[in-house]
């Protein structure tokens, strides 16, 4: 069987939104601690910014080999990831010797066909009390040759989002993020129609709108943005 290959090239481009990594892991960092999972690590780009003290063990899952390989070699050399474990494999798949307190999808769960059935394997794999964590693109309105060329299934809504609760879990917190970016990506999606952002415009983006973000998601009490952050706590 041949292994599974991620379709998208961005994940290096967004290696440098420090801004928006910054931003959103700010709101979730209070929820990891003990044992955690993130299921499709990609490269490893989000996990310096999650991983701190509070963790036990830190799990980075990815059914991409060479992904998985890129994230061992750059892992190796870094004082604060070099404990992590990195299983390739999905959750479907993946045999763990243990249960954990926390797992997260950070834009993983819009690559997923069938999300309800993932994020109950999910809740499966954690202890009473862990949080589910998920940080996916919002707005239906706004799917774009950039969300096809990545493989995104689908954007979410706050409907759509709160069906993938699982059971014996509840919806602790839901949130939309970067309303400044969303208006970015509304002209992506009707006048530019591109497939995959340059450099240059990710960086403005990460340096101009997520500032901008920070302050107007608060006015819009997290109502609006191109994101969407949901957290259940399993009961």
């Amino acid at each position: 069987m041949s292994q599974p290959r991620y379709p998208g090239k961005e994940l290096e481009f967004f290696s440098h939104a420090r801004n928006w990594k910054k931003y959103w892991s700010s709101l979730i960092t209070t929820y990891l601690s003990g044992d955690v999972l993130e299921v499709g690590a990609g490269i490893g780009t989000n996990t310096p910014y999650l991983k701190s003290p509070e963790v036990s063990s830190w799990t980075c899952l990815e059914p991409d080999r060479l992904l998985a390989e890129k994230m061992r070699a750059e892992f190796s050399g870094h004082a604060l990831l070099a404990d992590c474990r990195i299983e390739m494999g999905t959750t479907e798949s993946a045999r763990f010797d243990r249960k954990f307190d926390a797992i997260l999808y950070i834009d993983t769960l819009e690559h997923i066909p069938d999300d309800q059935a993932e994020t109950q394997r999910a809740a499966q794999l954690l202890r009473t009390g862990g949080r589910l964590i998920a940080l996916s693109p919002a707005c239906p309105w706004l799917y774009s040759p950039f969300d096809r060329a990545i493989g995104h299934v689908r954007r979410y809504t706050a409907s759509s989002t709160r069906s993938c609760t699982p059971a014996g879990c509840r919806l602790h917190r839901l949130m939309h993020l970067d309303s400044a970016g969303m208006l970015a990506s509304a002209a992506n999606r009707l006048l530019l129609e591109q497939s995959m952002p340059t450099l240059r415009q990710i960086l403005f983006w990460d340096r101009c709108l997520v500032p901008l973000s920070r302050v107007t998601d608060g006015l819009t009490l997290h109502t609006l943005g191109k994101s969407i952050l949901a957290i259940w706590i399993k009961t």
